[in-house]
């Protein structure tokens, strides 16, 4: 749904709220290409029209400054934009070198509330099919 608004153009735009696995639906209300703010779907069948706090208020982070937009890696004890093949490489050798020198129960994953189930899953089994641990946990407090 489209509306025009003294500002300029208003836009509903239907999603999935990211704060959690829950998977609650909802608009988010755009004015001028910004979040203004977010209204429950209440034909959607996991919140039925209700949002928690979170939810409605959860959105102001997207357009923080201080926001990541790039992965950084630190060199020369500055931390430097990179590109994502970059990062991924530098991590990659950074967990197979610690497995082999410390070996795999040096490493520990700390899984996510905010993720999804399927999300959740997949990093528990990149911590044990991969990295050779059982050194998993989930904190499941908000």
């Amino acid at each position: 749904m489209l509306s025009c608004s003294e500002k300029g153009r208003t836009e509903r735009v239907l999603t999935v709220c990211p704060y959690c696995g829950t998977g609650c639906g909802l608009y988010l209300v755009v004015e001028d290409g910004h979040i203004a703010g977010v209204e429950p779907d209440s034909l959607h069948p996991v919140n039925e029209g209700e949002l928690c706090v979170k939810g409605y208020f959860g959105y102001q982070h997207v357009e923080d400054p201080r926001r990541l937009t790039a992965p950084l890696v630190k060199k020369d004890g500055r931390f430097t934009p990179v590109s994502w093949d970059e990062a991924l490489n530098f991590v990659a050798g950074r967990l197979t070198r610690i497995r082999q020198e410390s070996g795999p129960d040096a490493f520990v994953l700390f899984a996510s509330a905010r993720a999804t189930n399927e999300e959740n899953y997949v990093a528990q089994k990149f911590a044990r099919a991969v990295m050779g641990t059982n050194n998993v946990d989930h904190c499941a407090r908000l």
